[in-house]
């Protein structure tokens, strides 16, 4: 199967492998962090945390946030401004509260 290569002038095809590929190669990943709130969960980008959302439950978030880092991939890309790099790391701390500011 060849398929047109919508991203550039060229009037070559390309394959469907080199278009799976390059799809890889687009790939960014986000972090989502969920937060539950009175009203269900707040979902937000750590790397990118103008994309924030509701939803009544975890499942309603996700999807929202989705569609929100969808929407915004598109304006930023219709604005001509850079994305933010994804790939964060999150790590828990733990810290024994009862300990802090004691000297020992």
């Amino acid at each position: 199967m060849m398929a047109i290569d919508s991203r550039s002038d060229s009037p070559y095809t390309i394959s469907k492998s080199e278009t799976i590929l390059r799809g890889i190669a687009d790939m960014i990943s986000y972090t989502a962090k969920y937060t539950k709130i009175g009203s269900g969960y707040m979902g937000q980008l750590v790397e990118w945390p103008e994309v924030v959302t509701e939803g009544k439950d975890l499942e309603e978030c996700r999807a929202m946030l989705r569609d929100a880092l969808k929407e915004m991939v598109l304006a930023y890309e219709d604005l001509g401004k850079e994305m933010p790099h994804g790939n964060a790391l999150i790590e828990q701390l733990p810290v024994e509260v009862q300990h802090v500011g004691q000297t020992t």
